[in-house]
């Protein structure tokens, strides 16, 4: 595997990453008129995407030039405000945690004209050899990028939303 990044750079990082740039597409409309929950994953993983890539140089050009790049493992997302057609957002990402094959990450997608926040996604995600289909350690440069971006989010202040469980409350 390449011990060059393919893209991103070394630091420092936003706190947090903001990605903006995003309206909600006539095809994520659903029969009640707002977004569907379905595009909600799409919508939050195109954001991630872009951090990954632009930032940590660890997302698509990892995989066309070492063979690996990340997996979600697990996602966790909350709806807070509905979101209707042409109503811009953007995502405030931040890392909360890593080791040498996994990262945390916690996401939070704002409505544009009022700065309201609309929904939130904690999500676990693991580095996979394209040819095993099995976990494999990032390359130095890459642990060492997520190591910095978690020095540089240390400071955020924390969010109710994270790791918040699922069920109902009684």
């Amino acid at each position: 595997m390449t011990q060059t990044p393919p893209g991103g750079h070394d630091g420092p990082y936003p706190a947090p990453v903001v990605v903006p740039g995003f309206d909600v597409r006539p095809e994520w409309i659903d029969y009640n008129g707002h977004m569907n929950v379905g595009y909600y994953g799409v919508a939050f993983d195109m954001a991630f995407e872009v951090m990954l890539t632009d930032h940590l140089g660890m997302g698509g050009d990892m995989v066309t030039h070492s063979g690996q790049g990340p997996y979600i493992l697990q996602s966790h997302l909350q709806f807070l405000r509905e979101v209707r057609q042409g109503e811009r957002f953007n995502y405030h990402i931040r890392l909360l945690d890593h080791d040498h094959k996994r990262g945390h990450y916690f996401a939070q997608m704002f409505a544009e004209a009022d700065g309201a926040l609309c929904a939130t996604q904690e999500g676990l995600f693991m580095n996979v050899s394209h040819d095993t289909g099995r976990s494999a350690p990032y390359p130095d440069w890459a642990v060492a990028r997520l190591a910095r971006m978690l020095k540089d989010h240390n400071g955020l202040e924390p969010a109710p939303q994270i790791g918040r469980p699922i069920g109902i409350r009684r």
